[in-house]
């Protein structure tokens, strides 16, 4: 991924892209492990291989750090222009960070520890102690995760789907680097499954969105072949993950099934 030089002092760039990747640039020049995700971590990962379709304005850059590098990454965000939030990261810094430009008009959230919205997900295991991008299957549960699934959150995920050929790889920390392609242009199924077939509530989430995926290709404007793929890739990933093993818990939960709410309220941040 092509880097912008940057010191701290500089201004914030007008392009939100170019910014996204001075800030992890700038963690890695100080050895902090920052991932980036959200929208803009799928565009910086699918690059020239954006489907025009789902390219949208992003206005909002999203990362996850861990608790040891929060008030390093804090401070770092802090001397590259963006300004804290200094009430909200007092109360709640332990485990999330906001930031705004100085003109309030775009903003970044940092999770502390964890990564926790209608769902938990172990993103940090993933950054092997670098700043980069989330990898594709850990970009895609962090859409999949969603209950409330809306417009641009699906978007993300046909872009997702329809660039990344799904693996069933080792779903080791490592052993997606062995894939042929490179972990930016492959989805690791396996990963998913692991996650979804320890926890009920996520693999209903994800299960219910799959659904979802499939139902609203027909709204979609992309080619015939374009959607058959879709399709195709959906169905693949919910077979996978049926045919996952569950773990005891899992089975356990389902038979509650949706007599108990299974999934967390995520927390609404006023701008």
């Amino acid at each position: 991924m092509p880097a912008t030089s940057s010191s701290p002092g500089d201004g914030i760039r007008e392009s939100l892209e170019e910014e996204a990747r001075r800030l992890l640039a700038a963690a890695n020049a100080n050895a902090l492990p920052l991932g980036l995700l959200g929208g803009m971590g799928i565009r910086l990962l699918l690059d020239g291989r954006l489907d025009p379709h789902f390219r949208r304005e992003i206005g909002d850059l999203d990362f996850i750090t861990t608790r040891r590098a929060g008030a390093a990454v804090e401070t770092l965000l802090a001397a590259h222009g963006w300004q804290p939030a200094r009430r909200f990261n007092a109360v709640n810094g332990a485990r999330r960070l906001l930031f705004e430009e100085p003109t309030g008009a775009r903003r970044v959230d940092v999770f502390v520890g964890s990564f926790q919205m209608c769902h938990q997900l172990p993103l940090l295991e993933r950054l092997h102690g670098r700043a980069e991008i989330l990898p594709a299957a850990d970009l895609a549960l962090t859409k999949l995760q969603i209950v409330a699934l809306n417009p641009k959150d699906r978007g993300d995920l046909y872009a997702l789907l329809l660039a990344c050929e799904l693996v069933a790889g080792d779903s080791s920390h490592d052993a997606i680097d062995d894939v042929a392609h490179g972990a930016d242009q492959v989805i690791d199924v396996r990963r998913i499954a692991a996650l979804t077939g320890a926890d009920w509530g996520l693999h209903h989430t994800v299960e219910l969105n799959l659904a979802r995926l499939h139902d609203g290709l027909a709204e979609t404007d992309l080619a015939a072949a374009q959607r058959e793929l879709l399709r195709e890739r959906i169905a693949a990933l919910l077979g996978t993950l049926e045919q996952a093993p569950k773990s005891r818990a899992w089975r356990l939960r389902a038979r509650v099934g949706e007599r108990r709410r299974w999934f967390e309220e995520p927390e609404e941040v006023a701008r």
